[in-house]
């Protein structure tokens, strides 16, 4: 079948549960989305697959959560106060406010216009104030984090430390971030308010490049062990010009978010982004390092966040390498690469969402063939309850069951329990599998293990 273009995810999120309009009941907000019943569980499923890869699967990776609100001196240092920011135009005829790096006729996609301003920079940073000071005290203001790197960074000393590491070693973090976006939109791919899953790898000078190609191959491994096809993915290498101005190479995976855009190359964007960026974030956040003139490039900084060697007796500041994602684009990614369509006997077309187990809000549904007869659905009931400890189980009994077949196979459920009126007799179940419509019969004592079993395959 045709890949599915996000309108179609839009709709099915909605109709499902995985994703609403954010203040719906007064108009909205725009590109704010809220997580419904069946979305929050993706995403918390995407998170722990991500953090027990990142983490739990390797032996060098530390935790870290960090503060949200961060001193305003993070930023200063950081770059963001002067470079975080998109190059803006206004329309003179429409008075619409736009990217002047996504106009590429230099015209006005609103009105047609070719009468505009010239670029201005918009930091993309959301301004807010702390403590009892009045708005205008300028020693008030602080900012909502555009990223969770810095938080990191002003955190390596805390760490080595505490975890008494010792190079290469890296620190994971997951968590929120905010951008001031100009124009914001295609559903969660962009969005104003979202959630980083970020980690630092910090390495010696000189084994920054090879290291780099190792997490290159890694994280585009880990998005096909999600499940997502081969096709949907590539990597692109940052031209010059396009890389940050602390990045040494930047390698984005990319996925096909837009299939139905005739020009291939705009058919793709960025999922995840590995970045080799240097020594630049530990220098500019230390008390020591000097620029070329001898002067001090922080003198507000308290630490020095360089690294001693003991076996060399050297003192340096590592490179770090940072794959960088985030939840929302990879849900995105992984419900356009589920949704499938499938004709049954009755020449009725049903959507399936061939979701990996692992990612499936619900594992398991348990079903009564008659919801009239009271023994089934104790049955059933109690089959469900024990099944909750182990694995995301849900009983549904408000439909046929064809039609509840349906509902499962369309918001990803992996395998439907059927509890029957044989089932009474012999203490067996029906096992549906989603993606074959395949049934087996499982005794009631196995079939615990038995789902465990097919949903660890």
């Amino acid at each position: 079948m045709t890949a599915p273009n996000i309108e179609t995810i839009v709709s099915l999120a909605k109709r499902r549960g995985f994703v609403y309009p954010s203040s719906e009941i007064y108009g909205g907000l725009g590109s704010a989305w809220d997580y419904g019943p069946l979305g929050v569980e993706l995403c918390n499923n995407v998170k722990q697959a991500w953090w027990r890869w990142m983490v739990y699967e390797r032996d060098d990776i530390e935790g870290l959560d960090s503060s949200i609100i961060l001193n305003r001196l993070v930023w200063k240092y950081s770059g963001h106060e002067d470079t975080f920011s998109d190059p803006l135009v206004d329309c003179r005829e429409c008075k619409t406010r736009l990217r002047a790096d996504k106009l590429n006729d230099g015209k006005c996609p609103n009105c047609g216009s070719t009468d505009l301003t010239e670029p201005r920079p918009f930091n993309l940073m959301f301004r807010t104030h702390v403590g009892a000071a009045s708005e205008e005290d300028d020693s008030s203001l602080v900012y909502l984090r555009p990223e969770t790197a810095q938080g990191i960074f002003i955190n390596f000393n805390n760490v080595l430390t505490t975890s008494r590491r010792k190079l290469p070693f890296g620190v994971a973090q997951l968590g929120k971030s905010f951008r001031n976006e100009v124009t914001p939109g295609n559903f969660i791919f962009r969005t104003r308010e979202f959630e980083q899953m970020e980690m630092e790898y910090f390495v010696r000078p000189g084994e920054d490049e090879k290291v780099h190609q190792e997490w290159i191959d890694q994280c585009s491994q880990w998005f096909l062990e999600l499940g997502i096809a081969g096709e949907n993915l590539r990597l692109y290498e940052q031209p010059k010009e396009e890389l940050a101005h602390y990045a040494k190479r930047t390698v984005d995976v990319q996925y096909r978010f837009f299939p139905e855009r005739e020009d291939a190359e705009k058919q793709w964007d960025e999922l995840m982004g590995i970045a080799n960026r240097t020594d630049f974030d530990l220098r500019t956040h230390s008390k020591k390092p000097e620029d070329a003139e001898g002067k001090r490039l922080n003198p507000d900084s308290t630490e020095d966040l360089s690294y001693f060697d003991e076996a060399t007796k050297e003192r340096f500041y590592p490179y770090v390498i940072e794959p960088a994602a985030g939840v929302n684009r990879t849900v995105l990614a992984v419900l356009m690469d589920a949704y499938t369509e499938k004709t049954n006997d009755k020449g009725e077309t049903r959507v399936i969402l061939k979701l990996h187990p692992a990612l499936a809000p619900i594992k398991a549904a348990v079903l009564p063939l008659a919801k009239n007869k009271p023994e089934i659905v104790a049955l059933a009931k109690s089959i469900k309850r024990s099944l909750q400890p182990v694995l995301r189980a849900v009983y549904d009994d408000t439909g046929g069951i064809g039609k509840l077949y349906a509902r499962q196979d369309e918001i990803g459920t992996p395998f439907c329990v059927t509890v029957d009126h044989q089932s009474l007799e012999d203490n067996e179940v029906t096992v549906r599998d989603r993606d074959t419509w395949e049934q087996e019969r499982v005794k009631v004592v196995e079939l615990e293990g038995y789902l465990l079993k097919r949903l660890n395959k």
